[in-house]
């Protein structure tokens, strides 16, 4: 790819983080792991937090939407505090199984995510170009944005406690599933008016073909990630292939 390939009035970049910014491993061999390893215990601990029982509440009513559909979840039980927590904790793993983008369960899941980084246990891990680049797009004015499934605050944690040191000050913007999800080509059109650009001024950057086919669909310059560890992805998806974010506004 040569540097003509993005237009060079696009003047902001959205990113994905699994295999985008981040190994796909660090996302299923580290993360959701030490997620599925903690909940019971950080449940045990915090139960009786606002935010963790609004986040039991939002779990129920899944669970009861996933019972209405004939799914078969697992069975939540809030009425005693032990029974309570062994109940919601077979019910996050059910959700996990499934690779559900439960905005209750990721909620949980970045609470658990930030005890881990808070106290040395998890750092966050990105591609060796990605520090390089956001200090290049940074000089070159080009606002940074982050859309990922995960919630703000996990992406928020991801960025700050890398080896390469806090990556937070070059991001402007997060959004996660609270816009829609990321193959809905709605999605796409709030977060445009979120950041008030036009369509070919933001250029959208992720390894699955179906986000960028939404993307696309609004009206966004697209390219699809090739990354160690990713899927393959066919050369014909019309959508531009990179490999490195040198790739991407390299230095004039």
């Amino acid at each position: 790819m040569n540097r003509e390939t993005f237009s060079q009035s696009i003047n902001t970049i959205l990113l994905d983080i699994e295999g985008t910014t981040t190994p796909v491993d660090f996302v299923y061999q580290t993360l959701f792991p030490f997620a599925r390893k903690h909940f019971k215990s950080y449940l045990e601990q915090n139960i009786l937090n606002p935010e963790i029982q609004d986040d039991l509440k939002r779990l129920h009513q899944e669970q009861l939407n996933d019972t209405n559909e004939n799914l078969a979840p697992p069975e939540i039980h809030l009425e005693n505090q032990s029974y309570a927590i062994d109940s919601v904790f077979r019910y996050l793993i059910w959700l996990m199984d499934r690779d559900r983008k439960s905005p209750a369960l990721k909620s949980l899941q970045g609470k658990i995510w930030e005890a881990g980084y808070r106290n040395g246990e998890l750092t966050g891990e990105v591609f060796a170009d990605v520090p390089v680049a956001f200090q290049r797009w940074h000089s070159q004015s080009k606002a940074i944005c982050i859309y990922s499934s995960g919630s703000v605050l996990a992406q928020k944690l991801i960025f700050s406690h890398t080896r390469y040191g806090d990556l937070t000050r070059y991001i402007s913007n997060y959004f996660d599933t609270a816009v829609g999800g990321k193959k809905a080509t709605a999605s796409y059109q709030q977060i445009l008016r979120s950041l008030k650009v036009p369509p070919d001024r933001l250029l959208f950057i992720s390894d699955v073909i179906e986000e960028l086919d939404a993307a696309r669909a609004s009206g966004l310059p697209t390219s699809c990630s090739v990354r160690p560890g990713n899927s393959p992805v066919f050369t014909f998806n019309h959508h531009p292939m990179i490999y490195s974010f040198d790739e991407v506004f390299p230095d004039l």
